[in-house]
């Protein structure tokens, strides 16, 4: 086996659907209020893919501009992952149309399945590949239409997601310092039932009593899901920053999963985290699952907070309950 070696971000692309559903607009479908989103999630507006636009189409969108910026084509690949909680259908994988769409010939690959956490989760299975020397170039893309399984007459549900993608490629850091350094993920099965979609699995398969009962949508309680979100993802957060000899202060862009701007905010305060770190772009996206920390990176380099070292921490809590951390320094 090779000696371990650092995996790097060397690309990104990102990518969302041209229709905004704005607070405006939810007003008219929903009671609800732009100033009630507001307060409690910190959203304006969210894109929305049109019908017969799937995970798949937002994925290659992303890949194709990460490839670009990369300059590389899309055989050059060697593995690609695709982080959603929306495949296309259940078999074939997204990873596998996303495959064919890109003319990636000779790539193998497969879906992950972490909801919020899923980018991180693909992220560091990527890294690994790379690290041990099996392979020098691999896609992570997280993708998420998050629009096809929301219920438009839920208030707590419909008024924090949207939809969108983001993808980077993994190579080998050859120099020193830069890469992804180190990572921390758990998972907590007893809050499942918290934020969950209980129909169309082995376990309640698709029926009219399924559709009737509105088992295919995202069921959600929301004040279960703020409350560990705030109290895993700093735990984590901490464990890795005292692991790493770092303190909050030392952290140049904290980029986590855009869920809910107090949880950011609240999480942020208690880790000590300079305010000019966080990168926060959930007012005009809202919640894209795995798609929300490559969009948030997007923003971050946007907003120059994303230069050569930087030193960046990741974070996310997602359903299941899934939490991660990653710490890392930027490459380019």
């Amino acid at each position: 086996m090779s000696q371990l070696v650092r995996a790097k971000i060397s690309a990104l692309g990102t990518y969302v659907p041209p229709r905004v559903l704005s607070n405006a607009d939810l007003e008219k479908m929903v009671e609800t209020s732009n100033d009630w989103i507001l307060e409690r999630t910190g959203i304006r507006e969210r894109h929305l893919a049109d019908k017969g636009v799937a995970t798949s189409d937002l994925a290659v969108e992303a890949a194709r501009k990460a490839l670009v910026q990369r300059g590389i084509p899309a055989t050059d690949l060697e593995a690609i992952l695709v982080a959603t909680v929306t495949p296309d259908m259940f078999f074939p994988s997204t990873a596998c149309l996303v495959q064919h769409k890109l003319g990636a010939s000779g790539v193998w690959g497969f879906d992950l399945s972490a909801a919020c956490s899923a980018f991180l989760y693909a992220l560091q299975t990527g890294a690994q590949y790379i690290s041990t020397g099996m392979h020098k170039k691999v896609m992570v893309i997280g993708s998420d239409v998050m629009s096809s399984i929301i219920d438009y007459t839920d208030r707590a549900t419909c008024v924090i997601f949207g939809d969108g993608a983001g993808a980077v490629i993994l190579e080998p850091a050859e120099e020193d310092g830069v890469g992804l350094i180190d990572y921390i993920h758990e998972v907590d099965g007893s809050g499942g039932n918290a934020l969950y979609m209980p129909g169309g699995g082995s376990l309640n398969p698709s029926s009219r009593e399924t559709v009737e009962k509105k088992m295919h949508y995202v069921h959600q309680d929301g004040q279960a899901v703020f409350k560990f979100a705030v109290r895993k993802q700093t735990e984590l957060c901490e464990k890795l920053l005292k692991r790493n000899n770092l303190k909050g202060c030392d952290i140049d862009a904290f980029i986590p999963h855009q869920a809910n701007r107090r949880i950011i905010t609240a999480t942020a305060d208690r880790l000590g985290l300079r305010p000019e770190s966080l990168v926060i772009n959930i007012d005009r996206f809202g919640n894209t699952t795995a798609g929300t920390i490559p969009l948030a990176m997007q923003t971050a380099v946007e907003e120059g907070k994303l230069k050569k070292g930087s030193l960046v921490m990741l974070a996310s809590v997602g359903a299941g309950f899934t939490v991660g951390a990653t710490l890392l320094r930027w490459a380019y």
